[in-house]
């Protein structure tokens, strides 16, 4: 048992992201997940070591924080652009056309790369990556959780209007419809 609980705490510790970096989006707002982080069981098994973004070939990539360019040129047939964080991340993307080379400094939001084709997703796409190490973290850990926001009825019975009610919108339909149920006596 003790065994166990000392193996969680040194996985945890070595995937905690270290203190806290002014992040910017690698891509414009919103960002379309195409593809979400999943980890390996193991270090060498299958697994998703990044997430998938959804952007047109030509789109502008961003640094995600300042750094120093790590690596900035083909791996396995592919453009690749790896930035060496202060706080010992490193931020990966691909495919891409590097705009920096090895070596030079980066702000966080300059534009670092463009995207270019021959993506692993259907249509065009950024596998970005984070690693602590050697350790893959989840990319999206970086920013900032989005702060959920209540939108007003558009209505005031609450209806949806348009073609096929909420459901032909994929949409719960608001109110139910009539008059809602009280406690049960």
């Amino acid at each position: 048992m003790t065994t166990l609980l000392l193996s969680l705490l040194l996985v945890l510790a070595q995937t905690a992201l270290p203190a806290a970096l002014p992040v910017v989006r690698p891509l414009p707002a919103p960002l379309s997940v195409a593809r979400w982080w999943d980890p390996p069981p193991t270090p060498y098994a299958a697994g998703h070591r990044g997430v998938d973004l959804a952007a047109p070939v030509g789109a502008e990539l961003r640094a995600v924080a300042a750094g120093r360019v790590h690596h900035a040129g083909p791996v396995a047939g592919r453009g690749v652009l790896s930035l060496a964080l202060p706080n010992g991340l490193r931020t990966t993307y691909e495919p891409v056309r590097p705009l920096v080379t090895e070596g030079e400094e980066v702000s966080a939001g300059q534009v670092v790369a463009v995207l270019t084709e021959g993506s692993h997703c259907p249509a065009p796409c950024l596998h970005w990556g984070l690693l602590s190490g050697e350790v893959y973290l989840n990319p999206l850990a970086l920013l900032a959780r989005p702060t959920p926001r209540l939108l007003p009825d558009p209505r005031p019975d609450g209806a949806v209007s348009g073609p096929g009610g909420a459901a032909g919108a994929g949409l719960s339909p608001g109110r139910p419809a009539g008059r809602w149920p009280g406690p049960s006596p």
